[in-house]
């Protein structure tokens, strides 16, 4: 039977025809009963004839009636009448997603607005057992407000997982030659093309098209004809999104070509996850990715001595710079960390502002010769380029103190910040006087952040000469108890290490009451002996003087963690995350702590962040042990067990002794369900020195090994 306008079928008056696709006509019509306007799909009778896409046709209606979610176009009933049979739905009012993508792509507050409800209305899709598999913009309808509705489901595939919060069990047939090619080629999986059965990773590959033209305008594959295009599908690497369109935060680049890998499992692995990547980039920054306070990087200075010997002493001045700026309330200061993440790196001033969250950056190079030394520094706009402030100081070697408080005070200046009488004092205060001991301290530093066992024993040795050359030297007593105290939890449990880290943070903070470094290192050491309340005492005073020091708000949170106050580690985490936002292990920790008090959402949004700024390490520093194998821990647990293990196996191969990595493999074994190679690895950890009892007794990654009489006869002999 023919459909025109005005026919009635039962009390469903038809009005006009407003779509049409291979399963049927859609139109707008009255509901008499209720007098409301309603859509209406009819099946097609080639459709109607064929059993196979009849049971597509019943499907859909299932599937998407089963789904109560703001963003999906709700269905009232399935209905037959007059040889017809059809689907009366929510008449969506509004303009196809396709009519409103610009060429250069959406404006980066407007693409958050969006994608965020499409990513939450395809995870509540996914909890129902429901997988679209037809995905593309004229496909998703705004209405007023950027209102988004997603249409259509005429794919789906419906399957009731074992478990509705559960995703991953679900699993479908292949499409079948009538469903691989029913879509819209440019959208599908590769999975979708080969005929392979799909699941509801197939759909976070077509969200990955989706919005990499959503934030370009332009599709990641193309081809001149259909065949071509297929292939792009399953053979290209979409270029970045950041070669596109260059103000895009590149881990917006970074979690859209995630979705888009070939291999299912290396996705990102549930929709749920992308909108809270989405939801994390909204909140951290402005349509720029820039924070709108006084915000400014120290970049690493360049070693322009003729030896090339100094890299310890470039870095040195410019860690002095960043610590005094960041005792500076209204100004916004990258971390070390975050800084020196792009030491040798080739990336213009826009990119780094972009990639630190900064305005401003400040440049420099050193050139030492005998006591003499010549730095060169500028601050430059990280938009543009344009040079804010220059200087050189020819200087004798002695005057590097006040060479370091002048650059602090200029760049506080140029950026029109004003300072308290307090503030003024904190950025003059100097450590010491002693020129040499300043530079073994230096050395010390620099070999301390390898956190390896034969570095942190090199950075103890720098700190005792440093404190021979000036015995009122605070922050080279500090540096000892931080060293003692790494060795104790780490490699080596002897009451040697533990009382030379109690002395140590003592004499620290008799020197210099103020120095708020003196009391994280007195917290650390307190916490060795499991005086908790006065450890806690330590690191409150520390961050009262000092609100931005990371160590205090990450070592406090870690001594929370181990004696019971999982709440107040999350909010210690939370705060330590915030200042140094591309620190993995904090965010890795803090999703730890989640998933023991079953928050598995925020669990999995932490690690995620996690396993990202692990990545980022990566990718400047593909060695780094310490990136591989905690950001391994964070892929097993969020399910990508094989990449996870991958990581693993190449921190072992760099540094195959060292005590902490062992005994990091141990909980990856352990997440991953190998028992017997966990406890191998736990066992040479602890033989090699490793020997945290209080870390061991509460690690939930080791859950697995609890009932293992191994893992008990170990626990047992640690004092």
């Amino acid at each position: 039977m023919h459909a025109e306008p005005g026919q009635t079928f039962l009390h469903y008056r038809l009005i006009e025809k407003i779509g049409e696709g291979g399963m049927g006509a859609v139109w707008k019509a009255t509901d008499t009963n209720l007098d409301r306007e309603v859509a209406i799909k009819i099946l097609a009778s080639d459709v109607e004839e064929n059993p196979a896409r009849l049971s597509m046709f019943e499907t859909e209606a299932k599937a998407v009636a089963a789904l109560s979610h703001p963003n999906i176009v709700t269905i009232h009933s399935i209905e037959e009448a007059a040889g017809l049979r059809f689907i009366t739905m929510e008449l969506v009012r509004g303009t196809t997603l396709n009519e409103v993508i610009p060429s250069n792509g959406l404006p980066l507050k407007r693409f958050y607005r969006l994608a965020i409800p499409i990513s939450d209305a395809i995870s509540a899709a996914h909890e129902r057992g429901v997988i679209h598999g037809d995905l593309k913009p004229n496909n998703l309808i705004l209405g007023e407000n950027d209102t988004i509705k997603i249409l259509d489901f005429g794919l789906a595939r419906f399957k009731q997982p074992t478990s509705a919060k559960d995703p991953s069990e679900l699993t479908t047939a292949p499409l079948g030659l009538e469903g691989r090619f029913a879509g819209t080629m440019a959208y599908m999986s590769p999975e979708q093309i080969e005929g392979k059965p799909v699941d509801h990773r197939s759909d976070i590959f077509t969200l990955g098209i989706l919005f990499y033209e959503m934030a370009t305008g332009q599709l990641p594959f193309r081809g001149e004809s259909f065949a071509e295009l297929l292939a792009s599908i399953l053979k290209d690497a979409p270029a970045p999104l950041t070669v596109l369109k260059g103000d895009l935060p590149r881990h917006l680049d970074r979690v859209i070509r995630r979705c888009l890998e070939k291999a299912p499992s290396r996705r990102v692995q549930t929709a749920l996850d992308l909108r809270n990547e989405f939801q994390l980039l909204q909140r951290e920054t402005d349509p720029c990715g820039i924070e709108s306070s006084p915000s400014v990087a120290v970049l690493p200075f360049a070693d322009l001595s003729p030896e090339k010997d100094q890299e310890y002493f470039c870095d040195g001045i410019a860690e002095e710079i960043i610590n005094a700026l960041m005792r500076i309330e209204n100004l916004q200061v990258a971390s070390r960390t975050s800084s020196f993440r792009f030491k040798r790196t080739e990336m213009s001033s826009r990119e780094l502002g972009d990639r630190l969250g900064v305005r401003n950056l400040l440049e420099g190079s050193v050139r030492k010769a005998g006591d003499k030394i010549r730095i060169s520094v500028e601050l430059v706009n990280a938009a543009d380029g344009y040079q804010r402030w220059a200087e050189h100081y020819d200087r004798e070697l002695r005057d590097i103190f006040a060479i370091q408080d002048e650059i602090a005070q200029r760049t506080v200046e140029a950026l029109e910040v004003t300072l308290s009488p307090k503030e003024r004092r904190a950025i003059r205060q100097v450590a010491t006087t002693n020129v040499q001991a300043y530079d073994y301290y230096l050395r010390g530093r620099d070999f301390f952040f390898q956190y390896r066992t034969r570095g942190i024993e090199f950075a103890l040795q720098m700190f005792s000469k440093a404190i021979e050359l000036d015995p009122s030297y605070a922050l080279a007593y500090a540096g000892i108890a931080d060293c003692c105290s790494y060795l104790y939890m780490n490699v080596e449990r002897i009451d040697a290490n533990r009382m030379q880290a109690d002395a140590a943070s003592r004499k620290a903070l008799a020197l210099d009451p103020e120095l708020a470094e003196a009391h994280t290192a007195r917290g650390v050491s307190l916490s060795l002996d499991g005086r908790h309340d006065a450890a806690e005492q330590s690191f409150e005073t520390a961050i009262r003087l000092n609100p931005k020091l990371f160590d205090a708000h990450y070592f406090y949170a870690r001594d929370c963690y181990t004696n019971g106050s999982t709440e107040k580690a999350i909010r210690l985490y939370e705060q330590a995350s915030a200042l140094r936002p591309d620190d993995y292990q904090s965010l890795l920790l803090v999703g730890q702590i989640y998933a023991d008090l079953g928050h598995e959402e925020n669990s999995r949004a932490a690690r995620l962040r996690g396993v990202n700024a692990a990545e980022e390490r990566l990718d400047l520093n593909p060695d780094d042990v310490r990136a591989l194998y905690l950001g391994a821990n964070g892929l097993v647990a969020l399910g990508q067990t094989d990449k996870g293990l991958a990581w693993a196996k190449r921190a072992m191969e760099i540094e195959p002794n060292e005590p902490m990595l062992l005994y990091n493999l141990a909980c990856i074994y352990s997440l991953a369900g190998k028992r017997d190679t966990a406890v191998n690895c736990l066992e040479t950890a602890i033989a090699g020195g490793f020997a945290h009892r209080p870390w061991l007794e509460k690690d939930s990654n080791l859950d697995a090994l609890r009932d293992d009489a191994r893992f008990q006869a170990m626990i047992e002999k640690i004092a």
